[in-house]
């Protein structure tokens, strides 16, 4: 049997002190859900630790969770070509059932609206704007109403265009889900998309740290296999 692997997780990166902040914070909720786990951080970019340090400092198997919420270069390319054959990558966050429970608790803090849109970040990959567009689908099943998707930057729909055609349709009060792990820049941009109220980024919730043990059990399951290697990366579906 081999050791169990450290859970790495990584970070996009931000210059936001309280993105930081915030990721280190939900690390620690996923340290407090399984204590003898441990639980290693580090940030794709502009943050340190990089993921080559931190990978450096392993001393034994690891599983690379992306603390991203939908496929993208990150997710798919950058993380999977920096880590060693001694890590494994797992599928990104989202899209996925947990996600929508933690946007419908953020969206508490808002006031009733006509109509909800998940605000994104965006991406210039067509699989990420799909999840995008799924977990909006998954969302508007857990609400029970229609949710419509937008993005602050990068792709199609743009998240004003989207808050702006909902009022031409009569909507008189559009709430945006910041569909964002962190505060930073994107979540100003949501701010600025011009909806009557943006609920908070999903942040520090239970359910996403749930989240990350699951998508860490997907790929350590691996481990437990005698004899087998680990493979690069698992599925990405």
């Amino acid at each position: 049997m081999s050791a169990t692997p450290v859970l790495l997780a990584v970070g996009h990166g931000t210059r936001d002190p309280a993105g930081v902040a915030t990721i280190r914070a939900l690390l620690d909720r996923v340290r407090a859900l399984r204590p003898w786990l441990h639980v290693a951080e580090c940030f794709a970019e502009i943050c340190a630790p990089s993921l080559e340090d931190a990978v450096a400092g392993l001393t034994g198997p690891a599983v690379a969770v992306p603390l991203m919420l939908g496929r993208g270069y990150h997710s798919l390319v950058d993380i999977p070509g920096r880590v060693g054959p001694d890590v494994v990558v797992t599928r990104p966050l989202g899209p996925h059932a947990l996600l929508a429970r933690a946007l419908a608790d953020r969206l508490r803090a808002t006031p009733p609206a006509d109509a909800v849109v998940l605000g994104a970040a965006g991406t210039s990959d067509p699989s990420g704007i799909a999840d995008v567009r799924s977990a909006a689908r998954m969302l508007g099943r857990y609400l029970g109403r229609p949710v419509a998707h937008g993005f602050a930057a990068s792709a199609e729909p743009s998240l004003p265009e989207v808050v702006g055609a909902l009022r031409r349709r009569g909507a008189r009060r559009v709430v945006v889900a910041s569909y964002l792990l962190a505060p930073g820049f994107f979540h100003r941009r949501i701010l600025d998309c011009g909806a009557n109220a943006v609920s908070p980024p999903i942040g520090v919730h239970d359910a996403l740290a749930a989240l990350i043990l699951r998508r860490y059990d997907e790929a350590a399951a691996a481990y437990g296999r005698a004899g087998e290697a680990p493979q690069k990366a698992i599925s990405r579906a």
